[in-house]
């Protein structure tokens, strides 16, 4: 099955954390929890995308 997901996020249409999770998650349970080569990718950028669109905690901020 192919997909046409871009790599980058696109600059224009930031998507919220809570978005980005649901995405995360649709992934695992269509892998049925053991991600190949190209989802582990695509996990690994959604991961990234989350982390930016996240808020952060005011532990973190200095």
């Amino acid at each position: 099955m192919l997909h046409s997901m871009s790599t980058t996020p696109e600059s224009d249409s930031v998507r919220s954390a809570t978005d980005v999770n649901e995405e995360i998650r649709a992934l695992w349970f269509r892998a049925g929890g053991t991600l190949s080569g190209e989802e582990r990718r695509e996990y690994q950028r959604l991961v990234l995308e989350w982390g930016e669109a996240a808020p952060s905690s005011p532990t973190q901020a200095a």
